[in-house]
């Protein structure tokens, strides 16, 4: 028996004050500091407290001073608390220090250096149960789990954590509503820490002394996402995602709960540099995936955003035999080795969002012959990429999963872009009792259904680039062919967006969303124009360094070929930016305000620069400190013009080069909502 949406929100609205019921302030008193650990440059400090009546909490300091402030921890559990009565039983601490390879990334190396502290803890009244309470300290952060030892047959159910962040200091912070109908595709707010709401994760903060501060988690398995809640002050607490049956996570111990995360640096630049997420989660469990490359994708996309195709049969149809043969020759043309097809497979006609019942992930529509198709791009050196969207009908996407990469493998496609269009709570899929039910997009089910859909793309050799998903927590560290996701509010907001995404949206993102992971957000429309010719709010060189700002192994080039071919000095700069890097250097920045990044091309010696502005033009200093000692490099500057602005001088562009060296300066003017990309090439014997 389904359940509504509107009763889910109304469940999620009474559970909210519910918990305002018991989370008055926590000051503990005669509190007994019982294990305290520091990072290994001894610059992040925890304690872990207990006071009298057994309730157990941690602190943060930071450089000696306090940065997250008393905050409880335990579960509110399906048959009790684990809040009061609660007693040390033991500590331990070890070091670690290695560093590990990504396949693809930002960076080819990651430096995994911390200091752990496990702390168990036991119930004195009661069941008398236990649990550990692990701590890893980085120099960017830190992150602390539950672990639940073997506790018999029966599971553990969890109605709620009463994990807290209680930050010290005064600050602004940034985030996005949860428990809304559109995900986590929402414009941010920026307000006092006080007046945060109720949000989704990351929540970044900048505190009063210029410290910032990501709340996040890592290793999103088989538990619900974790939103936060103020409380009062500025006390956070996590509110989970809620599930589709009883308690919002089920599971049978021993288990461990995901990372609960803390980034930490001196200013916005330190944050965006941060690997604390990707560290939390397990090494590879894949082995050798060098069937996936990464790479830049052309694709039948952005034409129906503008409605003059459909994803639907008909005469607009957009994903005909034709018109993808045109899209794979303009990829073939310009160096692209992906081609995306959207609307191919029967079940786009009719009433198909949030239902998905119609969809056939191996049956085409008359005018798409995929082999054919298939064939022709291999010939061209392209590969088509796959379109599995399920409208949020996990339940008729899972019994067809295994024949539908089964095909694609047969068919030689190695990347899937999976779709959950439907509004939050209103994922379709079956309990452990078989009947169908509703659920959020970020609860326990679905973290579930992403991993097997992640693990059964990997026996296939495809990877996944997820749409409407859970949120990013690293888990592309474990599972490399989860190259992706989108999870934010992306391009397609400026072609029908109310309003469109404004200059501030990419700034805020880079210190926000983008620390948990890859965007597929696909920039690049060089058109500035989305339907019926609405403005982006954009300059033409802001959108050519967003393919640097914005990190993903997958890259779209996804305006329309002939818009390409409208403005060949810009679209030079996106043939030649690379997608995979062996080291990232974020220059400077400030949320929402701007933001430069420097990438240094994997297996190549090119650098590429991108720096973005918000709707105040700026001017900023760049030393070129990231250049190799002792070289000349060749600078290909695509910049905003004199005269350049988002409002009416979106066009006004200039493409420069000048030779450079390590040492210098470089002088980078932005204009309002504009942009500056550089390519730096190393110039032979000099």
């Amino acid at each position: 028996m389904f359940v509504s949406f509107r009763r889910q929100r109304c469940a999620m609205a009474a559970a909210l004050s519910l918990w305002a019921l018991f989370l008055a302030p926590f000051e503990p008193a005669r509190a007994a500091t019982v294990a305290e650990a520091q990072s290994p440059d001894g610059s992040l400090r925890v304690s872990v407290v207990v006071e009298d009546e057994g309730k157990l909490s941690y602190r943060v300091d930071r450089k000696g001073v306090a940065l997250i402030a008393d905050s409880r921890l335990g579960m509110l559990l399906g048959n009790g608390r684990l809040e009061r009565n609660l007693a040390f039983v033991s500590k331990s601490t070890s070091p670690h220090d290695d560093t590990w390879e990504q396949p693809w990334g930002e960076r080819q190396f990651v430096r995994n250096r911390y200091n752990e502290l496990r702390v168990a803890i036991g119930e004195t009244l009661g069941a008398k149960r236990r649990f550990d309470v692990v701590f890893r300290l980085y120099e960017d952060g830190l992150g602390f789990r539950y672990e639940f030892p073997e506790q018999g047959p029966e599971p553990v159910v969890i109605e709620e954590e009463l994990t807290e962040f209680n930050l010290a200091h005064e600050g602004t912070a940034w985030w996005i509503p949860a428990g809304e109908w559109n995900r986590e595709e929402y414009l941010y707010h920026r307000t006092p820490i006080e007046a945060i709401g109720f949000a989704q994760t990351p929540v970044t903060a900048k505190l009063a002394d210029g410290t910032h501060v990501s709340i996040h988690e890592a290793a999103l398995v088989d538990y619900s996402g974790m939103n936060l809640v103020r409380v009062d002050g500025r006390r956070l607490k996590s509110v989970l995602t809620p599930g589709e049956g009883v308690g919002k996570v089920v599971r049978l111990a021993p288990f461990h709960t995901p990372w609960r995360t803390v980034q930490v640096a001196d200013d916005a630049s330190g944050l965006a540099m941060s690997s604390l997420i990707l560290n939390l989660n397990e090494p590879n469990k894949l082995g050798n995936v060098s069937w996936f490359k990464p790479m830049k994708y052309a694709g039948v996309w952005w034409e129906m955003h503008l409605d003059s195709k459909t994803w639907s049969s008909g005469p607009r149809h957009g994903a005909t035999n034709e018109n993808v043969i045109r899209h794979i020759d303009f990829a073939a043309k310009n160096g692209f080795k992906g081609v995306l097809v959207e609307g191919w497979n029967l079940g786009w006609d009719g009433h198909w969002f949030g239902d998905g019942g119609e969809f056939d992930f191996t049956r085409s529509y008359p005018d798409f012959d995929l082999p054919k198709l298939s064939a022709y791009a291999k010939s061209k050196g392209v590969q088509l990429i796959g379109h599995h969207e399920t409208a949020g009908n996990v339940a008729r996407y899972e019994s067809q999963l295994d024949a539908a990469l089964a095909l694609y493998q047969r068919m030689g496609v190695n990347a899937v872009k999976t779709g959950y269009v439907a509004d939050a709570g209103d994922i379709q899929l079956r309990g452990a009792d078989g009947k169908l039910r509703r659920a959020w997009h970020e609860g326990q089910d679905m973290a579930r259904h992403h991993l097997k859909v992640v693990s059964e793309a990997a026996k296939h050799h495809i990877a996944i680039n997820a749409h409407e998903p859970i949120k990013s927590t690293g888990l592309r560290r474990t599972y490399p062919n989860w190259i992706s996701n989108e999870g934010a509010r992306g391009m397609e907001y400026n072609a029908w967006g109310k309003p469109p995404n404004p200059p501030e949206h990419e700034a805020n993102l880079v210190f926000t969303r983008l620390l948990a992971g890859p965007m597929d957000f696909t920039p690049g429309i060089l058109s500035l124009s989305g339907a019926k010719g609405m403005p982006i709010q954009s300059t033409l060189a802001k959108q050519l360094a967003l393919y640097v700002v914005l990190y993903s192994p997958i890259q779209m080039v996804p305006d329309l070929p002939e818009h390409y071919e409208r403005y060949p000095d810009a679209f030079q700069f996106i043939k030649d930016v690379a997608v995979d890097w062996s080291d990232t250097r974020v220059l400077n920045g400030e949320v929402g305000d701007y933001a430069t990044v420097a990438r240094k091309q994997r297996g190549g010696d090119d650098w590429f620069l991108g720096s973005i502005s918000d709707e105040n033009a700026r001017t900023l200093k760049v030393p070129l400190d990231f250049l190799d000692v002792g070289k000349t490099y060749r600078a290909e500057i695509y910049r905003d013009g004199a005269d350049a602005h988002w409002k009416d001088e979106r066009f006004s562009f200039a493409r420069e080069s000048r030779d450079v060296r390590r040492g210098e300066v470089l002088s980078i003017r932005l204009a309002p909502g504009g942009g500056q990309a550089i390519r730096f090439t190393p110039v032979d014997g000099r």
